[in-house]
């Protein structure tokens, strides 16, 4: 994706409508974006996009740019710390649909993953291994989907008959060298955790990296569970049990979204969460078949 200079040209083809999609480069933005421009062209509508670089001034001269270009729409993944951005697009009246990060407004459409029940299912599976000791590495505050993940964690604790205990809740920042770092405190523990949940595939880097330099065989001697499933956890040894999200059918329910308020100005908002699905491998020590 490529950030739009205010040089393009205006649109030449008549299409149905045009859309805006921001959203910076992710692990699954590719996917994402090829959702979104599909679904939109089988209701011959055009997309163009402009990357945020995941911060609110990218953002907003991304917005910016795309409503010069006349688009009818917007498809938004906000960045962090950028509910200004969204609450401007609802007061200038343009048809928004946020993707992926949900905020906690009822005033604008929005679809993304669920994420309590998704990791409490996670810490739940550990803990049914006999994990009687399960860290969680937590994403970055700004993000609300990392205090829902932390929520589920916390419910599935519950839900296993295990008690909360905050010395085994790191933040990992959302970030690889963070989640390292927060690998490092829970792992320094004693006795250490058996087993971790990690709340975003950027941060499994960091966590695969602590474990391998302290010598621990991931699946043996440390189990891991991570929501969010990169093409690349797949691929290494041991595969890690993951919540695969359902990018592609986000994309095409924010296209659904955005068309519906297009043709319905003052239906009422909505917040759609999709159900993630459990692809159980061998990275929680059970050996589970990859999915």
């Amino acid at each position: 994706m490529t950030a739009l200079p205010d040089t393009l040209p205006r649109w030449q083809t008549p299409v149905a409508h045009r859309f805006g999609v921001a959203m910076a480069a992710g692990p699954h933005s590719a996917e994402l974006a090829n959702a979104i421009e599909a679904a939109a062209g089988a209701a011959g509508c055009a997309v163009t996009f402009a990357d945020t670089a995941d911060t609110v001034t990218s953002e907003l001269a991304g917005m910016r740019t795309l409503r010069a270009q006349g688009v009818d729409g917007l498809l938004l993944t906000p960045a962090p710390g950028g509910d200004t951005v969204v609450t401007e697009l609802v007061r200038l009246g343009i048809p928004t649909v946020l993707v992926g990060r949900l905020a906690i407004r009822t005033d604008v459409d929005q679809v993304g993953a669920e994420n309590v029940q998704a990791t409490s299912a996670l810490t739940e599976h550990l803990a049914a291994l006999g994990h009687r000791r399960i860290g969680l590495i937590a994403g970055a505050p700004v993000l609300n989907s990392s205090e829902e993940r932390m929520l589920g964690h916390r419910l599935g604790l519950g839900r296993s008959g295990l008690r909360w205990e905050r010395d085994l809740v790191a933040c990992g920042g959302s970030t690889a060298g963070g989640a390292a770092s927060a690998a490092r405190k829970l792992l320094d523990l004693s006795p250490r955790p058996g087993a971790l949940v990690v709340t975003s595939e950027t941060m499994l880097v960091g966590v695969q990296y602590e474990a391998h330099r302290r010598g621990l065989r991931i699946g043996a001697d440390l189990a891991l569970a991570c929501y969010g499933d990169a093409e690349w956890a797949r691929e290494v040894r041991p595969p890690v049990t993951a919540m695969t999200q359902p990018i592609g059918d986000i994309g095409r329910k924010a296209v659904e979204l955005l068309l519906a308020r297009l043709s319905e100005p003052g239906r009422p908002y909505e917040t759609v969460r999709l159900p993630p699905r459990l692809a159980h491998r061998a990275s929680c020590g059970c050996g589970g078949p990859s999915s």
